[in-house]
């Protein structure tokens, strides 16, 4: 999948962090758009972000929750 990020969109985005996050020395947040799920790590904003499609993004948390 290919989609074009505007990174000074990023900040305007609403994250929200993952219940799992625990302590909070590993966590990560997740904004969902229209075309796509992006994914950072929730301690460094400015850290690179993760693009998921939405199918791939469904997979990614049905194989997380199998485990």
């Amino acid at each position: 999948m290919s989609i074009e990020i505007n990174h000074s969109v990023l900040s305007t985005l609403r994250w929200r962090k993952s219940t799992h996050s625990g302590d909070g020395t590993q966590c990560v947040e997740a904004a969902f758009l229209e075309t796509a799920t992006l994914l950072r790590d929730s301690k460094l904003e400015a850290s690179p972000v993760q693009v998921f499609s939405h199918a791939s993004w469904t997979a990614l948390l049905s194989g997380l929750k199998s485990q």
